[in-house]
């Protein structure tokens, strides 16, 4: 098949190239990136017949619009809104086959925050450090896609698009939101009624959320051990404690070392709920 490509017509609020991310690269300073749901991409490219690794867009709100030049598969995953081609409702979660000149529009999302478009093939715009991801905080990788980008599209894939995919999905929740904590390595420097207020409290997430982290508002956490510490290695969603005792969750576009206190770690399996979380909405920790 001959090589295609996605023209953006309209980005919407913010229009990243996202794939798994670029682990590795800690000691140059350099942030693992990559999707903030993960498991929306890794749906999205299986639907179809994708590796999970390619990579896709992911689209804060919606807004899209996008032209295909070529026949394509296609599907959109994790947050949930309105989605036409040229102008007919499609469903979401589902692979869809687009022909040449077929317009996508991602209305704005009515659950959830980041959607996760992958085409077959997967964008084939230029690697950094083995990844296409862009990384918001560094600058690396391909820049925030504007009107009228080409975005080129990667050869056929050698998986074909399933004809039916088992893993029910749903649309992201609009109420509280449970995420598993495991302990971080400052839990010591915070009072007992601190970690009682951590998983008894109720949280909600502030305006300031994005793919560096997400700050949480709720009771301030009291510390044990006064001053900051030097700073020190975090992973992605390490609950930093800032002077003001409010936590904030670091995700993929984080700093690599931090001199806030680390209460604790989100869960891995959490991770990809925090990147669907609206500001507002509560949420709940428990033990992981």
């Amino acid at each position: 098949m001959a090589a295609s490509a996605l023209t953006v017509e309209q980005p919407g609020a913010l229009a990243l190239v996202e794939d798994l991310g670029r682990p590795g690269f800690a000691h140059l300073g350099v942030s693992s990136s990559g999707a903030l749901d993960r498991g929306a991409l890794a749906l999205a490219n299986r639907l179809v017949g994708n590796p999970a690794s390619a990579a896709g867009l992911e689209v804060v709100m919606g807004g899209l619009r996008a032209r295909f030049d070529a026949e394509t598969w296609f599907a959109v995953a994790g947050a949930w809104g309105d989605l036409r081609l040229d102008g007919r409702r499609i469903a979401p979660y589902t692979a869809a086959r687009a022909l040449p000149g077929s317009v996508l529009e991602l209305g704005v999302a009515t659950r959830g925050v980041r959607y996760v478009l992958a085409v077959r093939g997967g964008l084939d715009v230029d690697a950094v450090l083995g990844s296409r991801s862009r990384d918001t905080l560094a600058g690396l990788g391909p820049a925030p896609v504007r009107a009228g980008d080409v975005l080129p599209i990667g050869a056929e894939p050698a998986a074909s698009v399933p004809l039916l995919d088992h893993e029910a999905a749903f649309p992201p929740t609009d109420g509280t939101v449970v995420l598993g904590l495991l302990p971080g390595p400052r839990t010591d420097w915070f009072t007992d009624a601190a970690h009682a207020a951590l998983f008894d409290g109720a949280w909600r997430i502030s305006e300031q959320a994005d793919r560096i982290g997400a700050r949480l508002l709720g009771e301030p956490l009291e510390r044990l051990v006064p001053g900051e510490l030097p700073s020190e290695a975090t992973v992605p969603g390490s609950m930093q404690v800032a002077g003001d005792g409010l936590p904030t969750i670091l995700l993929a576009d984080r700093p690599v070392t931090g001199g806030y206190p680390v209460i604790a770690i989100v869960a891995p399996a959490s991770l990809d709920a925090v990147a669907q979380l609206r500001p507002g909405q509560a949420v709940r920790f428990r033990h992981a």
